[in-house]
């Protein structure tokens, strides 16, 4: 088996307009007169209403002056000060600081520290830091080597729609053992359950890293119906494997991890290399239990949906399989005629009626289905 690269585009990371303090109701609040100043286009005057308050401590302050420096408003583009702003919000609790700063710890090659920050925003909910902390723990960069986890937040985040974790699924699907799969589709559920109480799941079969203790601090408060960052706003750009390049400073910048095979007993090991490395020396084709197609057993079964990404379809199923009607159920994922698609249908049922029941069961839900017959 010749090696391979995943090679991820760039994850979109969002362009954020500044956030204002709780203070709001003060007759004079600088931060929020920032943001005003901010959104009529008048950046100097937002960076000067900024500097004293994000000096004093002010984390909306501070990550404000964080996105001025990385988009190059109202000051030069640096991106060494932005990351040194994000810092001093995130270790007060401002979440789109932590997430920045962990993604830029990440870019800047400090991948030790950064695993505290990924994982706080991987706990909440935040794709780009699932999909980067998921081929850290594929790949054993920073933190041991955990194919269950490297898949489950993997699956988290191409949940939310994210098309680099769809492709990197696809992938990892080539190492990763089905029985892996499903403890990874089990521990995908309980992160998303996990993320309601602010802990990670750990009590699984697999090996654990934890990663050290974050610094502990109050959330910051944002006003009310001021705008703030969100994961919704979002470019695209392309970055290499381990430096991230520079682009032009309206587009904020994100890792990009790379999965490798390489020689081991017993399973291929994955490390991050860099584009230009030499290709390590071919590993064996490990044993790969593949799904059974529809046509194997007798049966009937019922579609949920035919998908262009095979990665769409494991989410469809991750999201189906908690409904109490696919309780004993596997799913199947057959190629189409064309082979551009990948149907997923689950079964087997013992008749006709009994899949037309599992089926009407499923519409109840707000899905689609149809009858397969054996």
């Amino acid at each position: 088996m010749k090696p391979f690269w995943i090679l991820a585009a760039a994850i979109a990371t969002p362009i954020a307009t500044p956030v204002a303090a709780q203070q709001a109701a003060q007759p004079a609040d600088p931060v929020r007169e920032g943001v005003e100043a901010w959104s009529r286009g008048d950046y100097l005057t937002a960076i000067d209403k900024w500097r004293g308050p994000a000096e004093a401590g002010n984390a909306d302050a501070q990550f404000n002056l964080g996105q001025a420096y990385k988009l190059g408003r109202g000051v030069d583009s640096d991106l060494a000060q932005a990351q040194e702003w994000y810092r001093r919000a995130a270790i007060q609790g401002h979440a789109q600081a932590e997430d920045n700063y962990g993604l830029a710890l990440f870019q800047n090659g400090h991948r030790d520290e950064a695993v505290q920050w990924l994982e706080q925003s991987a706990l909440r909910g935040e794709p780009r830091a699932q999909y980067v902390l998921g081929t850290m723990y594929f790949n054993g960069d920073a933190v041991e080597r955990d194919w269950v986890r490297a898949y489950a937040l993997m699956i988290r985040s191409s949940q939310t729609g994210l098309p680099q974790a769809n492709q990197a699924l696809a992938q990892m699907d080539r190492y990763v053992s089905v029985e892996d799969r499903q403890k990874g589709l089990t521990l995908a559920r309980r992160y998303e359950e996990a993320s309601n109480r602010s802990q990670l799941p750990v009590d699984y079969a697999g090996p654990v890293t934890q990663p050290p203790s974050p610094p502990t601090a109050q959330p910051t408060q944002t006003a009310a119906n001021e705008p703030t960052p969100t994961r919704g706003q979002v470019q695209t750009i392309d970055l290499p494997p381990s430096q991230v390049a520079q682009r032009p400073v309206e587009t904020a910048q994100a890792p990009e991890p790379v999965f490798r095979p390489t020689p081991q007993p017993q399973q291929p090991p994955v490390e991050t290399a860099q584009r230009t490395a030499p290709p390590a020396p071919t590993p064996p084709e490990p044993a790969r239990p593949e799904p059974r197609a529809a046509t194997v057993d007798s049966g009937w079964r019922v579609q949920l949906g035919a998908f262009s990404e095979p990665g769409n379809a494991r989410a469809m199923w991750s999201t189906v399989s908690r409904l109490s009607v696919a309780n004993g159920l596997q799913p199947y994922y057959v190629a189409s005629n064309s082979g551009r698609l990948t149907k997923l249908l689950i079964g087997p049922y013992a008749s006709r009626a009994e899949a037309l029941r599992s089926c009407n069961a499923i519409k109840a839900s707000g899905r689609d289905c149809l009858l397969v017959a054996p």
